[in-house]
């Protein structure tokens, strides 16, 4: 499988995760991410036995985009490091069906994530089990099937973007587990990583990675 490399150093390898793979290995025992790249790693520098690759952050299997990985174990925990303080910058693109109440705000819930069902709900924020979501968007092109709506994450919670969304009545195009009522099956997901930006951990300067989405529906509805 080709995966498109988007930045390497000795220490840093940023790629653009293809939609419908697993990042790292699950129950479904598909081919998964991390091991490709280790793979990748493995065959372009003639490496023998194990590689090292640190997984930073994930993507829910059916987004794709930017994604990092830490080549070193220094690497690995300062960029841990900064994901704990906020200091990775994630920006997305999503296509939502229907229409936002405004074209630009902050949208705060909070989330509680049945790890039986793997399903998130938004909840009371008396739900001593729930963990507070935030996320800003603007909304960048509407059409009449949806918007075209960028995200910046503030917070990085299990299935957020797409489960905030759906609770403002306007689930992702494409989403068969927070809107299944309007969206039907075999669609793809409209969701993708478009931008990533971190400090390089030993340089110290800011590493900025752009990664447009597919050029097909919907996102070519979109100029």
């Amino acid at each position: 499988m080709h995966i498109n490399v988007l930045y390497e150093d000795n220490h840093l390898l940023i790629v653009e995760k293809p939609v419908n793979i697993p990042v790292q290995g699950d129950s479904s025992k598909d081919r998964d991410l991390l091991n490709i790249l280790k793979q990748y790693i493995k065959e372009k520098y003639n490496k023998p036995g194990d590689v090292y690759l640190g997984l930073i952050h994930r993507l829910d299997r059916p987004v794709g985009g930017a994604m990092v990985f830490a080549k070193t174990s220094k690497a690995a925990s300062r960029l841990s490091d900064e994901l704990r303080r906020h200091q990775i910058y994630r920006k997305y693109l999503a296509v939502t069906r229907g229409f936002l109440p405004k074209k630009k705000g902050r949208l705060t819930d909070y989330l509680w994530k049945d790890r039986r069902k793997n399903i998130v709900s938004a909840v009371s924020p008396d739900n001593k089990d729930a963990k507070k979501a935030v996320l800003d968007y603007k909304v960048l092109q509407s059409s009449t099937e949806g918007s075209l709506v960028e995200v910046e994450l503030k917070t990085g919670r299990s299935h957020q973007i797409r489960v905030q969304f759906a609770n403002q009545g306007s689930p992702l195009y494409g989403d068969q587990k927070y809107g299944q009522h309007v969206n039907k099956p075999g669609q793809q997901i409209a969701l993708w990583a478009s931008r990533l930006s971190i400090k390089h951990p030993t340089k110290g300067e800011m590493i900025t990675v752009d990664c447009p989405p597919p050029d097909k529906h919907p996102w070519s509805e979109f100029a």
